[in-house]
C-alpha cells in the first residue's frame, strides 16, 4: 500500500534507481544505454553481489540457454541489404550502406553538410554544424568511404542541395534523424527479420573486433566514449591512414 507522504516522497521514490545507475555508469562509463555491453552487465551483477543485494540470488528461467545471438546482421545480410538499396536508388533504403560500412550514428550521415563529404579522397569527416550536434567530443572524426559506402555515397548525392546531403530531413534548420530512422527502420526490420539501423553498428563493432582491430581504434571509428583505458585520453589518436586500413579490412565485397 503506497501512502501518500508529500512532495519530498518523490525524491526518496527515485533515489534507489540513482544509486543504481551511477553505480552502473561509475564501473562502465557514461554511455548511451544501447551501448553497454554483456560485460558490462556482469560486472554490474558482480558488484551487486559483494553488495550483498538481494536480486543477486535471483534465477531466470532457462538463462543462457538460447544461443542464438540477435540484433547482428551477417555478411550476406549486409550483402544483400547493400544492392537491393543501390539497385532501388532510394534515399532511405540507400543509408543502409552509408551506416553498414562507416558504423556511424543514423543522425551523422542524415545530417551531414556537404563541406563534410570529401568524395575526392573518400572521406567524411563528422563534425557538429547547426542541424545537429554531436553525441560527445569523441564523436567528431574522419571516416573513408569504402566498397559500398562509396557507391551508395555518389547515388545520394543525386538529391542533395546545395548544402545538405539528406536536405528531406533538415525541417527549420534542424536534423530530423527520428523521421529518417522509422522510415529505414520499417524497411530493415520486414527484410531483415526485426533488425534495426542501430543493429548495423552493433555488428559494424562485430566485425571490427573480429579481425582484432584494437579495442581504442575501434572507439575511435566509432565515436565511442572509450572506457577501456585512461590513456586513451592522451594524444591524438591513431592516423585516418590507419582508420582508412581497418575498415577497408572490414568491407563487404
Amino acid at each position: 500500500m503506497v501512502h501518500n507522504l508529500g512532495a519530498g516522497h518523490r525524491d526518496i521514490d527515485q533515489r534507489p534507481p540513482r544509486v543504481a545507475l551511477e553505480a552502473l555508469m561509475s564501473l562502465a562509463g557514461d554511455r548511451d544505454v544501447s551501448e553497454y555491453t554483456r560485460e558490462d552487465a556482469k560486472l554490474f551483477v558482480r558488484h551487486l553481489e559483494m553488495k550483498g543485494n538481494p536480486l543477486s540470488r535471483l534465477i531466470i528461467k532457462a538463462e543462457g540457454e538460447d544461443s542464438h545471438k540477435k540484433g547482428t546482421f551477417t555478411n550476406e545480410q549486409l550483402k544483400q541489404g547493400y544492392q537491393i538499396a543501390l539497385a532501388s536508388g532510394i534515399q532511405v533504403k540507400l543509408l543502409m550502406p552509408l551506416l553498414g560500412e562507416t558504423g556511424c550514428r543514423l543522425a551523422e550521415i542524415v545530417g551531414l553538410r556537404l563541406e563534410d563529404i570529401d568524395l575526392e579522397n573518400e572521406l567524411i569527416h563528422i563534425r557538429p554544424n547547426p542541424a545537429r550536434r554531436l553525441k560527445n567530443k569523441n564523436s567528431k572524426r574522419t571516416l573513408p568511404l569504402v566498397g559500398y559506402a562509396k557507391l551508395a555515397m555518389k547515388e545520394v548525392l543525386k538529391y542533395s542541395d546545395d548544402e545538405y546531403l539528406y536536405p528531406r530531413y533538415i525541417n527549420d534548420g534542424v536534423c530530423k534523424a527520428d523521421h529518417a530512422s522509422a522510415a529505414l527502420g520499417k524497411w530493415l526490420k520486414r527484410e531483415f527479420d526485426g533488425l534495426t539501423a542501430h543493429c548495423l553498428r552493433h555488428t559494424f563493432r562485430d566485425r571490427l573486433r573480429a579481425v582484432e582491430c584494437p579495442i581504442d581504434l575501434i572507439d575511435q571509428i566509432g565515436g565511442w566514449k572509450s572506457v577501456s583505458s585512461i590513456g586513451n585520453s592522451y594524444g591524438k589518436g591513431y592516423s585516418v591512414e590507419r582508420v582508412i586500413l581497418w575498415i577497408s579490412n572490414i568491407k563487404i565485397t
